[in-house]
């Protein structure tokens, strides 16, 4: 088969799921964000029991706000309702829910989905990844800086919550006026929110409840985000032989998770699936990969992908992501 009849036959088949159930996106609204608002009013009582216990509730709590992103994630991407306007609203108000506002996300993850994989189109809605020379021709406090903005202990912990409840406050540098005025409109009504929730419940309350979920719920997500594109086999290319499919089925990971960590996190493990076509609701991937055997990639499991936690950089000559263990051999081959 050409590389045209292939591209034809895909995009053909991810068409017949790109089409969103408004009865179905409504449902997946009322059972995240209901029991979410629910376990946080509940979280609050706990604390009368004692903090251990409203640290144990702020597990499931944040299960429910990293499922209510993925909805987010879909209205940023025009697929969970047929109504444009409704993608829109409806994301607007997720967005304030999960502190990320909802145009400038929509523009940098669209720029995202256009130049994964493409070695000369990085920085934009991705974690940074530098190539081996790239690195070795930083000065040292650079290099300092990416390996601690590459440290899992710092990536997906502080590194985390800084990113949605700090960095997110801000537009980015090549921000239109739309996505500033959306910056904007989050944070003032975002401030509104925390002053109100802080005199209902008292600030140390507030501060007691709300922290955990987003240490948990933004660990777990930038987690989520980085494994489905720093994994073993995964694919970059210069521009000039970047392939959007590649990029798609081989760059992006089919992260195969058991059944409630699959519901939780909105089924975006299917993301080989999703990056082919994000106009496909986050509830109709499972069928998509079901149904068609062209999607039945390798998948990878929770223990393959803790082999991820090593990858640091891109090795231009052996094309795979390697530690940083791969310079002190260079350096070694050198002498």
């Amino acid at each position: 088969m050409s590389q045209t009849n292939g591209q034809i036959r895909w995009q053909a088949i991810v068409a017949r799921y790109a089409e969103p159930d408004t009865w179905h996106s409504i449902w997946q609204i009322i059972n995240s964000v209901v029991p979410f608002i629910a376990l946080w009013a509940l979280m609050v009582v706990s604390l009368r029991v004692g903090v251990w216990l409203t640290f144990l509730l702020s597990i499931p709590t944040a299960g429910f706000m990293v499922r209510m992103f993925i909805i987010f994630h879909d209205c940023c991407h025009g697929s969970f309702f047929r109504d444009h306007r409704a993608n829109e609203i409806v994301g607007n108000l997720l967005g304030i829910m999960v502190l990320t506002p909802f145009y400038q996300w929509k523009r940098d993850h669209s720029i995202h989905h256009a130049t994964a994989g493409d070695l000369d189109r990085r920085g934009t809605g991705d974690v940074p990844t530098l190539t081996v020379s790239e690195y070795l021709a930083l000065p040292w406090y650079k290099k300092f800086g990416y390996r601690i903005l590459r440290n899992p202990l710092i990536l997906f912990t502080v590194g985390s919550f800084i990113d949605f409840a700090l960095l997110q406050r801000f537009p980015t540098p090549t921000a239109g006026k739309r996505e500033r005025t959306s910056v904007l409109w989050t944070n003032i009504t975002l401030t509104g929110l925390i002053i109100i929730l802080m005199r209902a419940v008292g600030w140390q309350a507030f501060l007691l409840v709300e922290i955990p979920i987003l240490l948990i719920a933004t660990s777990a997500g930038v987690w989520m985000f980085y494994v489905q594109h720093n994994f073993e086999g995964t694919y970059w290319a210069r521009h000039d032989q970047w392939e959007f499919f590649k990029a798609g089925v081989t760059g992006s990971s089919f992260y195969k998770l058991p059944g409630i960590l699959n519901w939780f996190t909105g089924n975006i493990g299917y993301h080989h699936i999703h990056h082919l076509s994000p106009k496909i609701p986050n509830y109709k991937l499972p069928l998509a990969y079901k149904e068609n055997p062209i999607f039945h990639v390798p998948p990878l499991t929770i223990l393959k992908s803790l082999k991820s936690l090593g990858y640091r950089l891109w090795d231009e000559e052996r094309k795979m992501l390697v530690g940083f263990n791969v310079l002190r051999n260079k350096r070694s081959r050198s002498l």
